[in-house]
């Protein structure tokens, strides 16, 4: 019994293309022909075809096809690969289901992890939210948790909004009254949230990455007198200028 290209194809329930393709590649021998210059396909031709067809439906590549040869009817350990793969591959798709579901049902944000999701419901500056943006990036798990409550519990001091708008051009008493007020509200937030003090052991590239990730960052979205207002704050903090709450 002998079979044409087009009944071969049928037969192994794929395309003309996927035949012809296959034979390009070196995956499955070029059949002898009739003396009318047609290919016949016997039924090793078939065998072939249809283990090629499962390999490629179950998600191996033309080229680990290749390299398990002709020979292996059960490349067992290729398919428990391929089925480690698919276990990961499946989680991903089911976490990301879960984020699917969180955006569309609370309109959350896109560029944000879902532990930060929050930021995109209080009432930040756009440097602020996108600071928190890349911040998410580069920390573990247990400071984005941080971060999260933070945001979910803001204290509500002007100085929050008197840092936002604070001009490039800032005169020097305005960037020190400013920094001054900040030490209280600073001495707040870690006192309501100490873990946002903690190193960054979980980062998933390590502290000196987060590091050089931040001061990028701010340096990135804040103007040149927010940053020396940061500056002048963090040096009254190290000096003990101000007190924080019990």
């Amino acid at each position: 019994m002998a079979w044409s290209t087009r009944e071969l194809a049928e037969l192994a329930g794929t395309t003309l293309r996927a035949v012809r393709h296959y034979h390009q590649v070196g995956l499955l021998a070029e059949p002898e022909r009739r003396s009318n210059g047609y290919k016949q396909y016997g039924v090793a031709h078939l065998v072939r075809l249809l283990r090629i067809k499962r390999l490629v439906d179950l998600g191996f590549s033309l080229a680990q096809i290749a390299d398990l040869g002709e020979l292996d009817d059960h490349p067992a350990e290729a398919l428990r690969t391929l089925d480690a793969e698919l276990a990961a591959t499946i989680d991903r798709l089911q976490r990301a289901r879960g984020e699917l579901r969180d955006i569309l049902d609370h309109a959350a944000p896109t560029d944000l992890p879902p532990e930060l999701a929050p930021a995109d419901r209080v009432d930040l500056s756009d440097a602020d939210r996108s600071f928190i943006a890349v911040l998410g990036r580069v920390i573990g798990p247990q400071r984005r948790r941080a971060w999260a409550d933070m945001l979910q519990d803001l204290p509500d001091d002007p100085v929050a909004a008197d840092f936002d708008d604070l001009p490039d051009d800032a005169d020097e008493p305005t960037r020190q009254a400013v920094a001054e007020r900040m030490v209280p509200y600073i001495h707040a937030l870690r006192a309501r949230h100490p873990d946002l003090e903690k190193p960054y052991s979980d980062a998933p590239r390590g502290p000196r990455f987060v590091e050089r990730t931040v001061t990028k960052a701010l340096q990135d979205l804040y103007n040149p007198a927010q940053l020396d207002v940061l500056q002048r704050a963090h040096t009254l903090i190290r000096e003990g200028r101000g007190t924080p709450p019990p």
